[in-house]
């Protein structure tokens, strides 16, 4: 599990060059020409300008990002999309999990302790719209944001997200708050709080084991997701799982930049989830409360 990880941390420190190399190198000196060539965006030095690169080469009077660039034949024409489509996944994947949570809380909670005509068949629908493919409703997606002008939006991307999400959320914030005993809110309510003071002051807090592995679970899902995005985003929403996917360099695909790029998307994630696992292995075993 952690192999490819590991391949992919050495070939971010790599070389264009000693990244296709035959035998693969495992001792190598560190590079960041792939982080520079993650952040940038390059074109090939005109022959009548190497002079004048090799003279401020000379001098030091280039940067560390334009030196790197320089030496593989290349200058930097200005910066590139990495960073602004990084900030876009986080945006959506934050905003479409903190909804998703807070409507599935509220949801779950209404499933656990209420009489619901048609319960069981309401949940299996909920958990039915996971069932499809994402690339099944792709296109029908495609076709009504085209038509609801939400295709290449942040609001578009969210809600999708967020409906995704919210099957997953409901479903598992159920069985938490199922393991809370009804005893503390009928306490609760004899002594003269109101429903929603109950769901705050008693049921939120013995949940939070629950909401945050959901949170996690969700955040991940949100994170990692490619098919719509690819699919429902051209540039002004697009996040970094398909531009890391699709990013090519002059004269062949640049491997280490990739690798660069998917590092830098992998570490969010892993901080989030590594602040929350005591939460993350409670909610997979849900053990969060019992009576």
């Amino acid at each position: 599990m952690l192999i490819p990880i590991f391949v992919m941390m050495m070939t971010a420190f790599k070389t264009r060059a000693e990244v296709v190399s035959v035998p693969p190198k495992v001792f190598f000196e560190p590079s960041l020409e792939g982080f520079v060539f993650l952040l940038t965006e390059r074109a090939v030095v005109p022959p009548n300008r190497i002079e004048e690169f090799e003279r401020a080469a000379a001098e030091g009077n280039l940067t560390m990002f334009e030196q790197v660039a320089f030496d593989s034949g290349q200058e930097i024409t200005g910066p590139s999309d990495y960073i602004r489509r990084l900030m876009n996944s986080v945006i959506i994947a934050g905003l479409s999990t903190l909804i998703s949570v807070v409507l599935g809380f509220f949801a779950a909670y209404a499933f656990s302790r209420f009489t619901i005509p048609g319960e069981n068949d309401i949940l299996f629908f909920i958990l039915s719209t996971r069932m499809l493919p994402a690339v099944v409703v792709t296109i029908p997606l495609f076709l009504m944001y085209r038509q609801l002008g939400l295709h290449d939006t942040h609001i578009g991307m969210i809600l999708l997200y967020t409906v995704f999400n919210l099957s997953f959320s409901v479903w598992l914030l159920k069985g938490f708050i199922d393991e809370i005993p009804r005893e503390y809110e009928e306490a609760a309510l004899v002594d003269g709080y109101t429903r929603m003071q109950t769901v705050f002051k008693i049921v939120l807090p013995q949940a939070m084991t629950g909401i945050a592995a959901t949170t996690v679970f969700c955040l991940i899902f949100a994170w990692n997701e490619y098919a719509f995005a690819l699919m429902l985003t051209s540039n002004t929403a697009r996040t970094a799982p398909p531009s890391i996917a699709t990013m090519l360099g002059r004269g062949g695909i640049e491997w280490s930049a990739i690798a660069a790029g998917s590092l830098g998307f992998l570490i969010p994630v892993v901080i989030v989830v590594f602040l929350l696992r005591d939460y993350l292995v409670r909610g997979v075993t849900f053990g969060a409360v019992r009576k």
